[in-house]
Order: structure tokens, then C-alpha cells, then sequence
């Protein structure tokens, strides 16, 4: 629907940027071979694209050159949630896609990927060389016995020997599973204990902030406590000696072998993620490698705009599920850029720095990281050559309205900015990026291909300019096709299907905007609720963290006992600053003035710091649970936080308010 009173986009591609983009050539090609509709732009291509989910995904898979070791018989038996059934008879293997440029001789001794350490100097693994790495390991995991099925973990940083073990282990039809080297042993073993890896990759240790972190001691307490393990790969990032009982990486991966891959089921397993696990042992995601496969196709291929030109660069760890999506870019034969280290070292605009000396053309990174340049001054066109850059993508949180026009005035006039949504359950994005549409500040550009996205009331009504919950209606690929240790997919079903039956809730408030956009508030688990007024607490901390004596913040909305509503907000102050009643004004009259006057928090009080996920996301529901007097064992899973130390302020926090 459009509207009369559309505001005025902040970018718009011009007509050789849409005529260019792969998404316009696929919706002729589709409009010529399966009566898509060959006008009406993106929003027609998405309508049909939920109204005829079978030939929009059998299109996919053509128009990409999918390869069936076994043909198909149906595009989708079963469309129920949970439960959908794709592609089914077919087999297929993920690791033979990801490789295919190699088989191309005019692009063998192409960068496959480009490594990057905090030194910001690239080193480059070409095609044939990484297809000759997963061959020989591949080759190897079968002489150590590892079948279809096989868990295969790894305890690795951002390099290219994760990239290479990922690739191996879907090659034999193992199921792949990592945590990065800066989570503890207790937080990796209540991942990996659930799925009883037979192999573990490891490094000695890993570099961040100029730093050398030996991990030599928790890789002994995981060999300790997996009695699963087969065999583990110690991986000399810091040149110690191989330990006792362990495999040399050198010796699985020097002999350059054709790789062999299994050809396994549209629905095999591919890798396990996991959920930030902040109040209870971490949901063990399951992801399918032919489901992976076709949403990674759509979403890279066509809403990125990604082919053998390009260089896709995001920043992300081995911990969080860009990173499986980073290496899916391979799928598309572009050139991924691997990072490993300090997002901020040695200064906080090394990322662009990065992005500048790989000639990244698609540069993803967190909001965070976006408004953090902003605060500290960070000019990045002027101080470094970003003519390659074509899109800057943002997730992790909404990207605040700051922040788009931040990176529209300091990167470039004319840039894409991608602001994406979508969660670690799918590996991939519900909304975000469509090269051909135009970029209004504050919003995600349009729901994505085949995704049925819709906001609803509580009572399942679709709303249009009004917050609901974030819902999808159809079935995607990339759907979990269980939760591991899941018998009777009961905790499946809570996570997403308790409040709407067979429709998929996510846990988020969002808009869709009447000319297609979508805006996303926040968890609507921790949405605050004031006086019937629904809003995100990202909208709170996109206003207050303007201030720039606020470093960071965290809001809490607490149903009372008596039926009243306390609505704290927590402040960790910049360097210097100071919480005096004149910041505390400010502070409010910013949300009262910018947001909503029922919003004001009822206090303003300053912590030492803001408590995160492993992955980096604020803690929230968790905190709200300690201020409501939940044990701390019960709130929170302690090897979920980065620094659990804080979470006692606001134990003790309950613990005076309930006497007072």
C-alpha cells in the first residue's frame, strides 16, 4: 500500500543501480518462466513471492542452478508450523555450493576469502586452495570414523580454519557446531554437552586488543568434560606445541585432496546454533543444509546483491550467527573477508579501516559499533578510501535514526544502508535489505522474499502504522527442523508457537508502515507497557544514548503486586560525567519531549556497567526477573553473561526495595 504522505526517503537507488541488481534480472527471469508479476517492483515480487510459496522457492532454486544429487518430488508437502516439509526426496550437499566457483579455472586463484588479523593486513586463501583444505580434512574426519549425523564442534576464532572445518564437516554430512575461544568453559560445555561432538577443533588461544589470551586450560576442561570426543585438532594460533593425544591441523589438511560430498537429505542436519540461553540452558537450534542452502541463496544472492565481484565483510564472531551467515557468501562466489579481533583496536574506527585496505563492497556490522563511531568523533570517508563500499549493513538492534543519518553524512551520500532484522532461529533475516527499494531513517526497507511477515494484536488481527507482534504466517526453509534433546518438539513449539498455534511468533514488537517498510521496537518481552502505550526500549535507548554523557543504558518496565508499574532506567555514564539532577533533567525531558511523557522512567540510577549475551545483546528480561525477586539461579544462566558481577547490583537492587 502506498501512501499520499510518504516521507521522503533519505536514499534512493538511481535507475542504473535498480536495472543492475540481480533481484530486477531474477523477477523478469521468474516473470518469463513462473508468472511472477513483471511489474510492480519489489512489492509486487513479494506478494507473489508468500502467495505462491512453492513456485517462489522452486524459482529460487533454478534460478541459482541448485544441484539435486536427487531430484525433488514436491516443493513443500506439509506447510503446517512446525513441521513444514521441503524439497522433499530430494538430496543435495551445502559444502558442494559453497565450493563451486573453485571448479571454474578462470577464478581457481581468486580469493575465496581474505584474512584479516589485528595487524589489518589481508592475507588471501584462494578458491583452489580452500577447496583443496576441505578435501583433505574432509578425507580425514571419514578415516576418523565421522558418519552423516556426527556432531563436529569448534572452539575457534574468526579464521580461515573454521571456515575450512565448517566446510569439511557438512562435506561428510556431520552436523557443525562452534563457540568463540572468549566463552568460558562452563558456557561452551552447555552447549556442546547437549549435542556430544565426536571431533573438536581448538586453538591454543586467540589475539584481541593488541592481547594474546592463552586458552590452553579451558581447552583441557572440554576434553575433560566431552567423553564424546573421538579425536580433537589443535590449531596453533599462539605457536604452542601440539598437546598429548591431540591431531596437528597441518598434518589433516596438507595433502590438497579433491573433495567427495555426501549427498544427504533436503532436511539433513547442518550445524547447531544456539540461543543466548540467559535463563536457562541455551536452545540448541537445528538448521537443515538444503534449507540453509535456498534461504542463504535468496537472502545473499538477491536481497545483498552479492556475486563473484563482490566482497562481503561483517563483523562477527565464531559465537553469533553472522558468522555462518558471512560464510554463506561463498554460496554466491564472492570474496568473504574474515576478521579476527577487536572490533574497536586499535582505535574505534579500525573496522572501517578493514573495510577500506579489503575493498569490502557489502560491509556489515552492529548498530552498536555504528553509534559508537558516531560518539567518538569517527569520520570515516574523510580519513579513509571507502569508493568500494556499495551498502553499509547494520544489526545485532535497530539501527537509531541517528545512525542512519550518521552513515549517510560520514561514509557517503550516496549509500545503501541496510538495516536488518531476523534472529539466530533462522539464520537469517525476516527484513532488511532490497537494493531497489528506497531507505527512510529509521526503518528496515521491506519484509523479505517468501516471508510472510505481519504484525498482529494479541488477538491475531493484522495491524498496518500500528506496534504488534512480529509474526510469520508461512513457513521458510531455514526454519529450525528441531530443537536438539527435544523429543516431542514441545519446547520447539513454546518457543514460537504458544501464543499464535501454527503461526510464528518471534519475540518482537514491529511496525509495517503503510508504504511497506518495517520498524523494529525491541523484544516484546521486555516491552514497556505503560497505560496502554506499548513501546520498544530501543526507542529509549536510541533517545537517551544521544546524550553524551551516556555510554550506555538499560530500561525496565516491572509490573508491580499492587497493580502499579516502576519503570527504572540504568545508566553507565562516559568517562568524566557525572549524575547530577541537571543530567537527570536532561535525561528526562529527552524521552518526555522526543518519545512519550508516560514513558519518563520513575528513576534514574547509575551502574558500573551495562550487563550483555556472550553475543552482545543487553540483558533485559533477565534483570527485569531479578528485580522482581526470582533467585539469581533462576533468572539467569550465568554462563550466558559476559560479566556476571553486575547482575548482583540488581539482585541487591530487589532485595532493598522489597524491604523498603
Amino acid at each position: 500500500m502506498t501512501s499520499t504522505t510518504q516521507p521522503e526517503p533519505l536514499w534512493s537507488p538511481g535507475p542504473d543501480r535498480i536495472a543492475g541488481a540481480r533481484i530486477t534480472a531474477f523477477q523478469a527471469w521468474a516473470a518469463e518462466r513462473h508468472d511472477a508479476p513483471a511489474d510492480g517492483g519489489y512489492p509486487a515480487l513479494h506478494a507473489w513471492s508468500v502467495a505462491e510459496l512453492d513456485t517462489f522457492w522452486k524459482a529460487v532454486a533454478e534460478w541459482f542452478d541448485v544441484r539435486f544429487t536427487t531430484p525433488y518430488a514436491s516443493v513443500l508437502a506439509d506447510r503446517s508450523m512446525p513441521g513444514a516439509r521441503w524439497f522433499t526426496g530430494a538430496t543435495l550437499n551445502y559444502a558442494e555450493h559453497a565450493l563451486r566457483a573453485a571448479e571454474d579455472p578462470a577464478r581457481a586463484e581468486d580469493a575465496a576469502l581474505l584474512y584479516v588479523d589485528e595487524t589489518h593486513e589481508a592475507t588471501p586463501i584462494t578458491w583452489a586452495e580452500l577447496r583443496g583444505q576441505v578435501g583433505a580434512l574432509a578425507a580425514e574426519l571419514r578415516a576418523l570414523g565421522v558418519r552423516p549425523g556426527d556432531r563436529v564442534s569448534g572452539y575457534l576464532p574468526n579464521i580461515p580454519e573454521a571456515v575450512v572445518a565448517l566446510l569439511a564437516t557438512a562435506a561428510v554430512g556431520g552436523v557443525w557446531t562452534s563457540c568463540a575461544p572468549d566463552f568460558g568453559a562452563r558456557s561452551v560445555l552447555d552447549r556442546f554437552q547437549q549435542v556430544e561432538p565426536v571431533v573438536l577443533f581448538t586453538v591454543d588461544g586467540y589475539r584481541y586488543g593488541g592481547k594474546e589470551h592463552d586458552r590452553r586450560d579451558t581447552v583441557a576442561e572440554l576434553r575433560a568434560d566431552l567423553p564424546s570426543l573421538r579425536a580433537v585438532v589443535h590449531i596453533p594460533l599462539l605457536g604452542t606445541p601440539v598437546p598429548d593425544g591431540a591431531l596437528a591441523w597441518a598434518d589433516l589438511t596438507s595433502a590438497r585432496t579433491e573433495p567427495v560430498f555426501e549427498p544427504v537429505p533436503f532436511d539433513h542436519p547442518l550445524w547447531v546454533l544456539y540461543s543466548s540461553g540467559t535463563t536457562g540452558l541455551p536452545k540448541a537450534i537445528v538448521q537443515s543444509q538444503g534449507g540453509i542452502l535456498l534461504e542463504h541463496l535468496k537472502q545473499l544472492g538477491l536481497h545483498c546483491d552479492l556475486g563473484p565481484e563482490d566482497r562481503f565483510f561483517w563483523y562477527t564472531s565464531t559465537g553469533w550467527m553472522m558468522w555462518n551467515f558471512l560464510v554463506s557468501g561463498l554460496l554466491t562466489g564472492t570474496t568473504v573477508v574474515l576478521y579476527d579481533g577487536s572490533p574497536g583496536y586499535p582505535d574505534t574506527g579500525a573496522q572501517w579501516r578493514i573495510a577500506e585496505r579489503t575493498r569490502a563492497t557489502l560491509y556489515g556490522t552492529s548498530a552498536a559499533y555504528v553509534m559508537a563511531c558516531r560518539k567518538a568523533g569517527v569520520h570515516p570517508s574523510r580519513d579513509h578510501d571507502l569508493s568500494a563500499v556499495k551498502c553499509v549493513a547494520t544489526t545485532g538492534s535497530p539501527l537509531p535514526p541517528d545512525g542512519f543519518r550518521w552513515l549517510h553524512d560520514e561514509v557517503a551520500e550516496d549509500l545503501w544502508i541496510a538495516s536488518v532484522s531476523g534472529g539466530t532461529d533462522v539464520c537469517s533475516c525476516f527484513a532488511g535489505a532490497v537494493p531497489t527499494l528506497p531507505v527512510h531513517i529509521g526503518e528496515l526497507q521491506a519484509p523479505c522474499l517468501g516471508t510472510d511477515l505481519q504484525s498482529w494484536d494479541p488477538s491475531g488481527k493484522p495491524l498496518t502504522g500500528e506496534v504488534g507482534e512480529l509474526v510469520v504466517t508461512n513457513p521458510m526453509p531455514s526454519m529450525p527442523i528441531y530443537f536438539w534433546n527435544d523429543p516431542d518438539g514441545s519446547r520447539y513449539r513454546d518457543s514460537y508457537f504458544e501464543m499464535f498455534p501454527g503461526v510464528w511468533r518471534h519475540g518482537d514488537w514491529i511496525t509495517l508502515t503503510d508504504h511497506g517498510s518495517v520498524v523494529i521496537h525491541g523484544r516484546s518481552d521486555s516491552t514497556l507497557n505503560r497505560q496502554g502505550v506499548r513501546m520498544g526500549s530501543a526507542d529509549i535507548y536510541e533517545a537517551v544514548e544521544r546524550l553524551p554523557e551516556i555510554k550506555e543504558s538499560l530500561v525496565i518496565g516491572l509490573e508491580e503486586p499492587n497493580g502499579g508499574y516502576w519503570m527504572p532506567l540504568f545508566v553507565h555514564l562516559a568517562p568524566g560525567a557525572t549524575l547530577d539532577d541537571d543530567l537527570r533533567s536532561r535525561i528526562k525531558a529527552t524521552i518526555r519531549e522526543e518519545l512519550s511523557p508516560r514513558h519518563v522512567p520513575d528513576e534514574v540510577i547509575e551502574v558500573p556497567a551495562i550487563p550483555h549475551t556472550l553475543t552482545g545483546k543487553r540483558i533485559e528480561v533477565p534483570v527485569k526477573r531479578l528485580l522482581q525477586g526470582t533467585p539469581m539461579e533462576k533468572a539467569v544462566n550465568p554462563g550466558s553473561v559476559d560479566n556476571l558481577d553486575l547482575l548482583h547490583f540488581y539482585e541487591e537492587l530487589a532485595r532493598t526495595r522489597s524491604r523498603s
